[in-house]
């Protein structure tokens, strides 16, 4: 299985489409807290853009709204593949406009390692198109949007230099992931500018989150393990 999510607890059909499994790192059958697996599908026709346009994004719906997993077709041959990483026409609806305003680019040697999760307060909450470019991660952005229906709950799901997905992230969101694989490389376009002012953040061992990070935590940094957890009368509320 490759994804997993708080959200949605009704059955979804389920269909297969990266090459990586999460049971190649033993996530299991889901026995993580409030988490479970995620059966997605893809969605959309691939002739989706202008009319004699083939796209070269398949787009993969999650139970939390506003929340994608965009999936790049690769064409290849003997010499390797070609695949288009962003299209302003295709994926539109990135950040509202498709702008990019910023890319940032990480590497996380040990396997294990958490990063995030972290947030931009309104107004300065930034959509992110989060992609691996070396490695494989466990990709989760957790919905805090106060009228949002999926409150506080998360999706994870794998993101690797094999199975070419993408996370695309509204605003309104925290994001982290765990590194699967030793040497992890990720790339972050972002509609916003970093604004150190407003950045916030969750803990992402919360157990009020309760997140299924596949892997035992091999490292966090001191700024991450500080950083808050939930209060008692939210977690009860969303409940």
């Amino acid at each position: 299985m490759d994804t997993l999510s708080t959200a949605n607890r009704d059955p979804w059909r389920f269909r297969r489409f990266a090459t990586l499994s999460c049971e190649r790192f033993h996530v299991g059958n889901c026995k993580y807290g409030q988490g479970r697996f995620l059966k997605g599908e893809k969605t959309g026709s691939p002739w989706s853009l202008a009319e004699g346009t083939m796209s070269r994004f398949d787009r993969i719906s999650t139970p939390i709204a506003g929340l994608i997993v965009v999936e790049r077709q690769r064409r290849g041959d003997d010499r390797g593949f070609f695949s288009r990483f962003f299209c302003r026409e295709a994926l539109a609806d990135f950040g509202g406009d498709g702008k990019i305003a910023q890319i940032n680019h990480t590497l996380t040697q040990a396997a294990g390692t958490i990063r995030g999760l972290h947030f931009q307060q309104a107004p300065h909450d930034e959509a992110k198109f989060v992609s691996c470019l070396s490695g494989a991660v466990f990709d989760v952005a957790v919905d805090l949007r106060p009228d949002s229906a999926t409150y506080l709950q998360w999706h994870g799901e794998v993101l690797s230099a094999d199975n070419g997905r993408s996370m695309m992230i509204p605003g309104g969101f925290a994001h982290g992931f765990q590194t699967l694989t030793e040497d992890c490389e990720l790339i972050y376009l972002h509609d916003k500018p970093y604004a150190p002012e407003v950045e916030g953040g969750l803990n992402p061992l919360d157990p009020g989150l309760a997140i299924g990070w596949p892997l035992p935590v091999s490292q966090m940094s001191p700024r991450d393990q500080a950083l808050p957890l939930l209060p008692n009368r939210i977690v009860a509320a969303r409940r």
